[in-house]
């Protein structure tokens, strides 16, 4: 599966890139700092349906609006709550991982940043931008703003930056596993999507850029371009309205993927899986050696009975848990062996006992639905259920992060609109600018912790 995955990146990449430099002449291209370039394919697309929707339900769109208007401001005021306890959270208790972080379609488990399979991520980037820029567009229709383009965007990189890249992790790798495993230096592996094999790809792209100047597209974007003169000149609830669509469009389809989860998936989940136990996902990491570390249980084994009692389900394990005090011994069996585990205090409450693992649902495909459907749909329906479970997460956080009252962001848009409006231009300023160096300073704390853990981890 995580070659497929890679695979179809690696395609999608290059499929991209071709896509690029055949539309050369329709680009816009900006060169962003010395690697990175930021292009725009203007278009016309999707905006006779939102001159169609707005012109039938131009009421509820209006009403929507401004009720987006409310829930922007006070999603804002969540969303910086969040941040600043979560710098608060980070020094006080350096375990507790950042509540801000990096959506990449690589499968790592670092802290701050969120691995995710490469089909979930361009799916979900695809679905997010397009619900958030289309619902701009339909506000702005809706207040008769008019509307100069639409299409897509691209984030890319120089090619000699991702060549640098690839051979210097390819050679980390290729290191770690001459010390590690004492693997001869010397010695080469070309099989799919190894060490070698990156490296050596690395080389090829090292010199191509050379060759040629290209840059590849890395995160594809959608947008809808009103006119800004003539939106600037709107009265402030409308400007207001426009702005805070995209988020709460976000927010809206979010809560919209949450119901179909509950009210479709799960019940059709029940019927083609079934509880298998309790899995062992990792450790707490900590000064000391919690419990389940120090009675040898390994990462990945399953828990199906603890003092005797079955665990199908991880609450079953919990009440068996809370039936014994700090320092009793409690009989775990696992699908692999029987422990004598002797439980610890709860960091977080003393009185309670703990096993000191991260745990998740261990679940079974049905034997009735192995037999009459084969082996891949279970498959096909956990990829989907992955999917729509992605696309509530990052609905929901990538909603909220908008509504950060900074810079460019909606919620810095409409931050400083209303600062301007209630204080006017002169102190309006000073408060966005004071607001912007703080949130600034905060999120580049959040990305030196990050950089901080990705270097932890390669260690």
């Amino acid at each position: 599966m995580t070659n497929f995955e890679l695979a179809a990146s690696i395609i999608f990449f290059i499929l991209l890139t071709i896509f690029i430099s055949s539309k050369k002449k329709n680009l816009k291209t900006k060169r962003i700092f010395s690697n990175f370039y930021f292009s725009m394919y203007r278009a016309k697309w999707g905006i006779s349906l939102m001159d169609s929707l707005s012109d039938k339900f131009r009421k509820f769109w209006m009403v929507l609006g401004y009720i987006g208007i409310i829930i922007g401001f006070l999603g804002m005021i969540l969303i910086c709550f969040t941040l600043i306890d979560g710098i608060v959270k980070t020094f006080t208790k350096p375990e507790a991982a950042p509540v801000v972080g990096l959506v990449l379609p690589i499968p790592v488990e670092v802290p701050g940043i969120f691995g995710i399979p490469f089909s979930y991520w361009i799916i979900s980037i695809f679905i997010i931008a397009l619900v958030h820029e289309f619902s701009h567009g339909l506000i702005a229709r809706t207040h008769k703003m008019k509307i100069k383009s639409s299409g897509f965007a691209f984030v890319g990189v120089n090619l000699r930056l991702i060549s640098f890249v690839i051979i210097v992790f390819s050679a980390i790798v290729k290191f770690k596993k001459y010390f590690n495993d004492a693997t001869p230096f010397y010695s080469f592996d070309f099989s799919s999507f190894s060490a070698d094999f990156w490296l050596v790809s690395g080389i090829v792209l090292l010199v191509l850029s050379y060759i040629k100047k290209y840059w590849v597209p890395i995160i594809p974007v959608a947008f809808v371009e009103p006119d800004e003169k003539e939106t600037a000149k709107r009265p402030a609830k409308e400007q207001l309205s426009l702005f805070a669509a995209g988020p709460l469009a976000n927010i809206a389809f979010g809560f919209l993927f949450l119901g179909i989860l509950i009210f479709a998936i799960a019940p059709l989940a029940n019927s083609v899986f079934e509880p298998a136990g309790v899995k062992i996902v990792k450790y707490v990491e900590s000064n000391e050696t919690f419990p389940a570390e120090r009675a040898g249980i390994n990462i990945g084994e399953v828990i199906i009975e603890a003092d005797g009692q079955a665990t199908p389900f991880r609450e079953n394990l919990s009440s068996a848990l809370k039936a014994k005090k700090p320092g009793d011994v409690i009989t775990i069996r696992t699908n692999n062996s029987t422990y004598k585990v002797k439980l610890a205090n709860n960091p977080e409450n003393e009185s309670s006992p703990y096993l000191g693992a991260y745990l998740d649902q261990e679940i079974k495909v049905r034997e009735n639905i192995k037999t009459k459907y084969g082996k891949n749909f279970p498959n096909l329906f956990i990829w989907f259920i992955g999917l729509i479970e992605m696309l509530i997460t990052l609905n929901f956080g990538i909603g909220l992060f908008n509504l950060v009252p900074l810079g460019p962001l909606d919620g810095g848009r409409m931050f400083s609109l209303a600062m301007i409006n209630r204080f006017g231009k002169d102190k309006g300023q000073k408060i966005i600018q004071k607001t912007n160096m703080f949130l600034g300073f905060v999120l580049l704390i959040y990305l030196f912790i990050i950089l901080k853990n990705i270097l932890v981890s390669f260690i």
